[in-house]
């Protein structure tokens, strides 16, 4: 109905196939969706408009609906939509908001998230976790709570889903660094995407969720001589290191690598060095070469 109510014809009725319908009664229980027609004449559309003139509109309506933005001019009585055509320029601060209500449903999963855009907001989050200010907080919350703040220039650009979706996520996280105060310079140093083990190899670091302790994955013979857990933060967080064997499995997890080579190696190395003859497995692993080779190789 005009007033934006649904309303139902009973059963068997034969107003059913009209067009449109002058409704003089209906009620709704407070259970029920729709209202009940209980009395009603056939009318057509030019006299409804004209009964009803004072709710008549035309208009830009501009929202976020079945996934992507839906610009249209739209005739209306009232709550009934009368003639809808699409809009070729709709107005940008309107497409703005209707973008703004796409990520607040969709979340910011619309856009483009490559391996390296989440590694980023992976350790962003790290640091928040640590840190604290002024180190922003990514979360999807806070994200999508103020979406200017790091998608500005995007949003200013977009017209569409699939405009979204083309947005390298990772360089607009990017913006919320703390650049203002100069911290930004020293994210890789607080938060290194790699750390170089004593081999020579620059080994990624996984941050996982940000929630938990990061992980420095590598082979053990790359480690030796390491006396320390390397730690980030600012020397706050040790990482958690996992020493693979040579066929890339986890044969221990420490963070105190002292004394896993005190403690933990003897029996690694007696459960291993059987197993892959071909690599060092040296008594003492503190003054070790570390290598990445074989011995054949070395």
């Amino acid at each position: 109905m005009a007033a934006g109510t649904g309303a139902e014809l009973g059963d068997g009725s034969r107003l059913g196939g009209a067009p449109w319908l002058a409704v003089a009664v209906a009620d709704r229980p407070v259970t029920a969706a729709s209202a009940r027609v209980r009395l009603a004449a056939v009318t057509d559309e030019e006299t409804a408009r004209t009964a009803a003139a004072a709710l008549g509109s035309d208009g830009e309506e501009v929202h976020w609906a079945d996934g992507d933005v839906v610009a249209r001019r739209v005739s209306r009585l009232g709550a009934i939509e009368l003639v809808a055509r699409p809009l070729a320029a709709p107005d940008p601060a309107l497409v703005h908001a209707a973008l703004l209500e796409g990520l607040r449903r969709e979340g910011t999963g619309l856009m483009r998230w490559s391996a390296q855009a989440t590694a980023v907001r992976q350790r962003m989050a790290f640091l928040h976790r640590e840190l604290g200010a002024p180190w922003p907080d990514v979360s999807e919350a806070a994200l999508l709570a103020d979406p200017d703040a790091w998608l500005g220039v995007e949003l200013g650009r977009a017209r569409r889903r699939a405009d979204l979706e083309r947005v390298e996520a990772g360089q607009a996280l990017a913006r919320l660094l703390p650049w203002a105060t100069g911290d930004a310079a020293r994210f890789e140093e607080l938060a290194p995407e790699r750390v170089e083990v004593p081999s020579g190899s620059r080994v990624r670091v996984d941050y996982g969720d940000g929630n938990g302790q990061p992980v420095l994955a590598a082979k053990l013979q790359e480690l030796f001589g390491w006396q320390e857990s390397p730690r980030i933060a600012g020397g706050r967080v040790p990482l958690l290191v996992h020493l693979l064997s040579p066929a890339g499995r986890p044969a221990a997890v420490t963070a105190d690598l002292a004394s896993f080579w005190r403690d933990g190696y003897r029996s690694v190395r007696a459960e291993l060095r059987g197993r892959y003859p071909k690599h060092p497995w040296p008594e003492d692993p503190t003054t070790a070469e570390p290598t990445r080779r074989t011995n054949t190789r070395r």
